[in-house]
């Protein structure tokens, strides 16, 4: 059986398949790019990232708040998902006095640490933590959350400059 065919259909035909098979080898190239792109960053800034947030939470751990202090910057802004913005260093810091000091111990869920270079600005951190309540452990939840910081490198000072801690829930016993 013959089919009247016009040439015009069997060309449009073979660009559409010609464009679908450029597109597909376009994303392939886009995909693999970018996984390249984000990689190698990470890697470079991972040992610094990864130090500043021991520090960082070393200090929230054992209430010194100078030590804390000297890594959060004066503008910070801090966003949580439950409590809203807060912004100001000494914010910041009256708030872990008051509300986490001797009541509060946060842990970085190991092997959550993700870490990205933000050109000269800094370094992008994003993790999962877990906050334990010591001495009422068996009373009150672990709470965990994911978290991202920024921290800003100027000449050789990391700070904290922007937080956002979200998706806050009680862990099961």
């Amino acid at each position: 059986m013959m089919t009247d065919r016009h040439p015009r259909d069997a060309a449009r035909s073979r660009g559409v398949v010609t464009c679908v098979g450029l597109l597909g080898c376009l994303l392939i190239v886009l995909a693999t790019g970018t996984q390249a792109q984000e990689s190698r960053p990470q890697n470079a800034l991972l040992p610094t990232v990864a130090a500043l947030d021991t520090a960082l939470f070393d200090a929230f751990n054992a209430c010194d708040l100078k030590a804390f202090d000297r890594l959060v910057a004066d503008d910070l802004e801090f966003f949580h998902d439950n409590d809203g913005l807060s912004v100001g260093r000494q914010t910041f810091v009256d708030s872990v006095r008051k509300n986490i000091c001797g009541k509060v111990r946060r842990e970085l869920v190991p092997g959550t640490i993700e870490v990205y270079r933000l050109g000269d600005y800094g370094a992008l951190e994003i993790g999962v933590h877990r906050f334990h309540h010591p001495g009422h452990d068996d009373t009150e939840a672990v709470g965990e959350a994911k978290f991202v910081i920024i921290w800003q490198r100027t000449d050789s000072t990391w700070k904290m400059t922007r937080t956002i801690s979200y998706a806050h829930a009680a862990m099961a016993k």
